[in-house]
């Protein structure tokens, strides 16, 4: 819920122009919280209420922290990284926010053991501290002396109160379509998340370490899609957007067909060849998640002009939503299914088969995603040798 706030923090960095601050002030806000989630942690063992109020407050930070920190830092990336380069920043971004869960959850769960309360928060400020340390040193000189040029970016006479900036912005017929695109595809991203192991333990036989282990073919298989689609996009050439687009929506569609095909499978059991499955849903997942943002970080420049960060704060938005609400989903349909049926291998089926159809829905509005003529002639007019990053 606190990712609403994600379109304000990105318009008040519109407002300033520099993005470092925002992005600093977002880390300092997200370790503090962090923190504090620890320590409420410990303060459940003795007082319920004040472990509540604490968890309540920690988790609020986080949220603001994200939000204030990446909206930043993507708008950042689409300001400053050249056309070319956009679908391999997207891939840095991604591949190393992954690096990032991997080395922490394995380094902190050494350091857990023999666990204590205090330990727990020990390591969690420890954690923290790492995070901000690292995040300054990444954004030391990154807006250099060029600052004082992008600060100020919008005009005193283009300045207009938050909620008619939003307003405006969603009136742009393009950022309006890649608002409920995102919505759309994130949803049918995330809805197997939660339920991708119980389903290989109860239709396939799994054990719980088996099962485990199928996130780490998954995730191998995105780390692949991403690679693949960086590499192919910075060398693409002239036709980068387009490409960004057209492998957005191939990365929809396979990521449904595979979806489909594990729907498909369910009926098999342990005969289904479920890694290479699986495996092929993340090198799908991959490929999409890298074009979306690439054309996220593309398309964040087109419209009225210095509203990147509101623009990338609106799909921020979106995309968390969005991203709770299909773990949700997913899960409350299995149950639901459940229900309905007594067969848990055609309640699994129909929901992985319901996300499939989500992401070819997504893959639709895919297409529609770009300028579109009523699009353009509302634009500015722009200064010599600048384009629309369209075609």
């Amino acid at each position: 819920a606190v990712q609403l706030s994600r379109p304000r923090w990105g318009y008040g960095a519109d407002l300033g122009g520099a993005r470092a601050p925002w992005i600093m002030g977002g880390m300092v806000v997200l370790a503090a919280g962090a923190t504090l989630s620890a320590v409420a942690t410990a303060l459940l063992a003795s007082s319920a209420a004040l472990g509540l109020i604490g968890a309540v407050l920690g988790f609020t930070l986080i949220g603001v922290g994200v939000g204030a920190a990446g909206t930043n830092l993507l708008a950042l990336l689409a300001t400053r990284v050249a056309p070319a380069r956009k679908a391999a920043a997207a891939a840095i971004v991604w591949i190393m926010m992954i690096l990032g869960f991997v080395v922490t959850a394995g380094v902190a769960g050494q350091l857990l053991d023999p666990f204590s309360m205090g330990r727990l928060i020990g390591v969690a400020g420890g954690v923290s501290l790492v995070a901000l340390l690292v995040a300054a040193v990444a954004l030391w000189g990154v807006e250099g002396r060029r600052s004082e040029a992008i600060r100020a970016v919008v005009p005193p006479s283009d300045r207009v109160p938050f909620r008619e900036a939003l307003g405006a912005i969603w009136n742009e017929g393009q950022a309006r379509r890649f608002t409920i695109f995102i919505f759309a595809s994130m949803i049918a991203y995330s809805a197997q998340d939660l339920i991708l192991e119980p389903f290989a333990g109860f239709v396939h036989g799994y054990t719980p370490g088996e099962s485990t282990k199928l996130s780490s073919v998954q995730n191998g298989g995105v780390l692949m899609g991403m690679i693949a689609t960086a590499i192919i996009g910075t060398i693409v050439g002239r036709s980068r957007a387009r490409f960004m687009r057209i492998w957005t929506m191939g990365g929809c569609v396979a990521s449904g067909a595979a979806l489909l095909a594990l729907a498909y499978g369910a009926q098999f059991g342990a005969a289904w060849p479920l890694q290479t499955n699986v495996f092929a849903l993340g090198v799908a997942n991959g490929a999409f998640a890298v074009a979306a943002i690439g054309s996220m970080m593309t398309l964040a420049s087109v419209g009225q002009k210095a509203r990147e960060g509101t623009r990338m704060g609106l799909w921020g938005a979106s995309q968390a939503i969005a991203f709770g609400l299909g773990g949700f989903i997913g899960a409350v349909g299995i149950d639901f299914m459940r229900t309905m049926v007594a067969d848990v291998s055609l309640a699994f089926a129909a929901v992985f088969a319901i996300e499939g159809f989500v992401f070819l829905i997504a893959a639709y509005l895919a297409v529609r995603v770009g300028p579109t003529q009523a699009d353009n002639a509302r634009l500015p007019a722009m200064p010599a040798g600048e384009h629309l990053p369209a075609e």
